[in-house]
C-alpha cells in the first residue's frame, strides 16, 4: 500500500502556527472505491481554507495543510478514537456524511489494516510535523500559538439547530489558550457585519484541546468559519469572489492580532 505525502508544511517565523487539517481532497484507491456517488463529491470538507489563508506565508506564519480528505482518516480526532463530545459526532474513520447518509456503498467495508497504515502513514506524520513546529516555535519565542483553521455549512442539523454565526472560536472553555489571546481575537472580529461566539457548539476539536497546554506555553484554538461567509449557496460547493474578498481582511486582522499578541512568560 503506497501513500502520498501527508501534509504540506511551510515554516513561519513569527510565533503562530496555522492548521489545516479537513480542507485535503485526496482519498487512498481503498476508500475511493467504496464511497457512494455522494460522498465522492466530499461534500463535508473545510472547502477552500488554503485560498482563504493565502496571505499567511507572507506574513511570516507557518502552515500546515492536510493532503488527504477527512473521509481517509479525520485528522481532528484522537488515534484511539475515544468520542470527543457527547452527541452525535464524526470519529478517526467516518462512516456517515454530515445529513447522516452513509458515506459507504452497500456491502462495502474499509478493512484494518487499511485503517492502520492511514494512522501510520497519514494521522502520524501529520501529527508529529504539528509538535515539531510548535516545539522549535516554542524554543525560539518562548511560548507558541496554533490556530486550528476550520469551516463548515451555516446548517448541519446533525450538530446544531439553526443558522451557526458567521466566526466560531473554541478555546475548549478557557483550557486551551490564555484569556488575553483569545480577548485579542474577539476584538479583532469587528466587523459588524459578521456575527461570532466563543465555546459555542464548536470548542475546539483533538488538535485544540491535545496541543493547547497554557501552562506549558503553548496556546491554541480552533475557528470554524461559516461557509455561509465565502462560498455561493449552491450545490456545486463554489466561491464567492465577492464574499471572500470581504471576509479576507477580517482573516487577516484576525492573523494580525494574534500575532501582535504577547504570551511571553513572565
Amino acid at each position: 500500500m503506497t501513500f502520498s505525502v501527508a501534509y504540506d508544511f511551510i515554516q513561519g517565523s513569527s510565533p503562530l502556527l496555522v492548521s489545516m487539517p479537513h480542507s485535503g481532497l485526496q482519498l487512498t484507491p481503498t476508500v475511493a472505491d467504496t464511497l457512494t456517488s455522494e460522498a465522492l463529491a466530499l461534500p463535508d470538507t473545510d472547502w477552500y481554507i488554503p485560498q482563504l489563508y493565502d496571505f499567511l506565508e507572507a506574513m511570516g506564519v507557518g502552515v500546515i495543510k492536510a493532503n488527504y480528505s477527512r473521509y481517509v482518516i479525520d485528522l481532528n480526532r484522537p488515534e484511539d478514537n475515544k468520542p470527543l463530545y457527547a452527541g452525535k459526532t464524526i470519529g478517526l474513520f467516518p462512516h456517515i456524511l454530515f445529513n447522516e447518509k452513509s458515506m459507504f456503498k452497500p456491502g462495502t467495508v474499509i478493512d484494518t489494516d487499511h485503517q492502520q497504515a492511514c494512522i501510520e502513514y497519514i494521522w502520524r506524520p501529520y501529527h508529529q510535523q504539528l509538535a515539531t513546529a510548535l516545539a522549535r516555535i516554542k524554543q525560539k519565542f518562548g511560548y507558541a500559538i496554533l490556530f486550528d483553521a476550520h469551516s463548515i455549512r451555516a446548517q448541519v442539523p446533525m450538530f446544531f439547530e439553526g443558522t451557526l454565526p458567521d466566526f466560531n472560536l473554541g478555546t475548549h472553555d478557557g483550557k486551551a489558550c490564555a484569556a488575553k489571546l483569545l480577548q485579542a481575537a474577539q476584538h479583532a472580529i469587528s466587523d459588524i457585519n459578521y456575527t461570532q461566539v466563543s465555546n459555542g457548539r464548536f470548542k475546539g476539536g483533538y488538535i485544540t484541546r491535545s496541543y493547547g497546554q497554557p501552562s506549558h506555553h503553548v496556546h491554541a484554538f480552533q475557528l470554524e468559519l461559516s461557509q455561509a461567509t465565502y462560498m455561493q449557496d449552491t450545490p456545486d460547493y463554489a466561491l464567492d469572489d465577492k464574499k471572500c474578498a470581504q471576509v479576507k481582511p477580517q482573516l487577516k486582522a484576525l492573523i494580525e492580532a494574534l500575532v501582535s499578541c504577547d504570551l511571553t512568560p513572565q
